[in-house]
């Protein structure tokens, strides 16, 4: 494996289609809702990436056990991954598509900030903080603007809340000993403490079926493979291959997927409002993450 340093073409549309399938995730998770209770839809992804990634890990030889030195950041870490995707699958019940990615993805905010009281190499500089002013401010545009059609002010809450758990995964590895521990043990005990957790809450979050299809089968299988498996596991390899700081700027393109293919595929009315939003998050998201 070449390390590069810096986004050659190939890493550019791998990147773009990443995140363009992460825009998708969001219009399958609010379809596959309606047959699934959100909550026990969480815990059954986790449960089925558990199972394909220790399969995966074991063929190639990767311990499934958590080093010693990683366990306590790996519970903190597995205990913010359930609530994220409570969060997030309840948010994507509650409200649309395109509000909820507006401010899922505005995690990279809530990171730089958090990085700047923790992390004292990461302190934010002046493009970072303009970055964080565009961001905050669509942020704010988002759950200010209360269509009745498609805005619920619980379900922006819990978007929100999603955002600020997967930042807290995210400073939890780089402030504890997790950050020497292979990307995929942590993912593995992500999914092995949040498919237990999700999948005895869910019973508190009301019937554990809906109107159940074919479709919203296919669109959780979605979910096991391409995403919270084989997805995020391409994610760290390209982590790998191409410097941090100019995988991170593709980020921006996420919520723009996600709001369009929302408006495309789901026929969701999005007022000017959430548009300007999403182009300020953009922007936003854009210079917080130049090197």
């Amino acid at each position: 494996m070449t390390r590069k340093s810096h986004i050659d073409l190939t890493g550019a549309v791998a990147l773009t289609l990443f995140s363009l399938n992460l825009g998708f995730n969001q219009v399958v998770i609010k379809v596959a809702n309606v047959g699934f209770q959100p909550v026990f839809m969480a815990g059954l992804r986790s449960l089925g990436a558990l199972v394909l990634l220790a399969l995966w890990m074991w063929a190639r030889g990767i311990s499934l056990r958590l080093p010693a030195e990683g366990r306590v950041g790996g519970i903190i870490a597995g205990l913010l991954f359930a609530v994220e995707f409570i969060c997030l699958f309840l948010a994507l019940d509650l409200t649309s598509v395109a509000r909820t990615s507006i401010l899922f993805y505005s995690m990279p905010v809530w990171l730089a900030l958090g990085a700047h009281v923790l992390l004292p190499g990461e302190r934010l500089t002046g493009v970072r903080m303009v970055g964080l002013g565009f961001a905050m401010g669509g942020v704010v545009l988002a759950l200010l603007d209360r269509d009745a059609a498609q805005g619920n002010l619980l379900g922006d809450l819990f978007a929100l809340g999603a955002a600020l758990c997967w930042a807290g995964i995210a400073l939890c590895v780089r402030v504890t000993p997790l950050s020497r521990i292979p990307a995929e043990q942590q993912l593995f005990w992500q999914l092995l403490i949040s498919a237990p957790v999700l999948i005895l809450l869910a019973p508190y979050f009301g019937p554990l079926l809906r109107n159940l299809e074919v479709i919203h089968v296919i669109g959780l299988a979605y979910q096991i493979v391409f995403i919270a498996s084989f997805g995020f596991l391409f994610w760290f390899y390209l982590m790998k291959i191409y410097p941090a700081s100019g995988v991170a700027s593709f980020s921006f393109l996420s919520p723009v997927f996600a709001v369009v293919l929302g408006w495309v595929i789901l026929g969701e009315d999005i007022s000017a409002t959430i548009w300007l939003a999403l182009g300020l998050v953009a922007v936003g998201l854009v210079l917080i993450n130049r090197k």
